[in-house]
């Protein structure tokens, strides 16, 4: 059976390095998650609410930002630098990361999760979610705080374009030489000097 699987996960990957066992392993403890919150749940006897549509985009904005905040956030950097390095800066507090090549394919495959949005998104958003059902509550608030970084966020963006526009937009002025006082013309009834 080992043998099938390598010549799968070989057939998959071609000659690239795809960490299959680490995304296997991820998989798994998503799911372990899944279920673990799901068992909370039941245990809770709560009922599964039907989220409204305010719901769905609050959390769909606060799933955004969080999951900037973990997988691009300067400050958070030491929370992926296990299994990540530092490339460069991308601006406006975030940076760019590699993922760690040693250290195996659980590592390779939690390094890819911890720098990409759109995958932690995931387990954001389900997070989130979870939250709505055992503490509706607090999970509002949170989600509201997250949401408000970032419309802030868009509008400190907006802001420097803007400024960026207004300042190209403005003519170049030259300085003006200093000009000497006028001499009053004086005229005669007729209009002559």
């Amino acid at each position: 059976m080992s043998s099938k699987l390598r010549a799968i996960h070989d057939e998959y990957s071609g000659d690239r390095r795809r960490p299959l066992k680490g995304y296997l392993a991820l998989l798994g403890a998503y799911g372990a998650v899944l279920t673990g919150m799901a068992v909370a749940v039941r245990a809770s006897g709560r009922r599964l609410p039907r989220p409204s549509v305010g719901d769905v985009a609050l959390l769909a904005v606060a799933t955004h930002k969080a999951s900037r905040l973990l997988t691009k956030d300067a400050v958070t950097s030491p929370l992926r630098a296990p299994f990540t390095r530092y490339d460069k800066p991308a601006g406006e507090g975030e940076v760019c990361e590699q993922v760690q090549e040693d250290g195996g394919q659980v590592r390779h495959a939690v390094g890819e999760l911890v720098s990409c949005p759109f995958c932690v998104s995931v387990w954001t958003a389900t997070t989130l979610t979870t939250g709505l059902v055992l503490a509706p509550g607090l999970t509002r608030l949170v989600a509201t705080a997250l949401s408000a970084v970032a419309g802030a966020d868009f509008l400190q963006l907006a802001y420097g374009i803007a400024r960026r526009a207004a300042e190209d937009e403005r003519p170049a002025v030259p300085p003006q030489a200093p000009t000497s006082p006028a001499v009053p013309q004086v005229y005669d009834s007729a209009g002559r000097h």
